[in-house]
């Protein structure tokens, strides 16, 4: 599992260093492979760039896999999740869904907050929720969906907020998880994650090539190529 190269940056744009192709549900993606760091690079899955059929036939499938859980609201984290939880509350025939923002919003002033740390921005955020959205989940089984389950840690302050409040939460949905970390992160919460598919972090070898790191899982088999 490699790709090589190494990479550079011009007028601030990070270039990638090669690609991966994976399998999200039914649908095959060659996702660009971003540095984040010297020795570290991520595939870089940014859903808005797939167009409306990605999302809707995603949605659809991940909706397939909450479906046994008896959702009564999608909720997810702005602002990758916004489309998917629009295209899985669609296929799940609800309608009311509810986003967790990371920038502060005129009607978020008095917002229930957590503290987050993303791995693609690096930097302390906190994930805010509209208390007058606090009668959409309270005592309702809600799913929260996300485009991609990292580190865990969006995840889990999207839990915190939601068990605060009285909600409920059965399951997660997501596109792809991504190496191993977020289950350490999400403890007994993570038998709730159900996703398309896995992909790996990619961490530079001696020869300066980066190599495909699972962090103890198993890579799908017949499920996920490098290329």
């Amino acid at each position: 599992m490699r790709s090589g190269g190494t990479g550079c940056t011009i007028s601030g744009v990070v270039t990638p260093v090669g690609t991966y192709s994976t399998f999200i549900g039914s649908q095959e993606l060659k996702l660009p492979l971003v540095p984040i760091a010297e020795d570290l690079a991520i595939a870089l899955l940014i859903t808005v760039d797939y167009g409306v059929s990605f999302s809707a036939k995603a949605g659809a499938e991940i909706a397939e896999l909450l479906a046994p859980y008896d959702v009564d609201v999608v909720a997810s984290v702005a602002t990758m999740g916004i489309p998917l939880a629009i295209e899985v509350t669609r296929s799940l025939g609800l309608d009311d869904y509810l986003i967790f923002q990371k920038t502060p919003k005129i009607h978020l002033k008095d917002a229930i907050d957590e503290p987050v740390k993303s791995i693609t921005t690096g930097a302390q955020q906190r994930l805010l929720f509209d208390r007058n959205r606090v009668g959409a989940v309270a005592n309702r089984r809600v799913a929260v969906v996300d485009d991609v389950v990292s580190t865990g840690a969006s995840i889990q302050a999207a839990l915190n907020l939601l068990r605060r409040v009285g909600a409920i939460p059965v399951a997660i949905g997501a596109l792809v998880t991504e190496s191993g970390a977020w289950k350490a992160t999400l403890g007994d919460d993570a038998a709730l994650v159900h996703a398309l598919g896995a992909i790996p972090i990619f961490r530079r070898d001696a020869s300066g090539e980066f190599i495909a790191d699972w962090s103890g899982d198993a890579m799908p088999p017949g499920r996920v190529k490098a290329v």
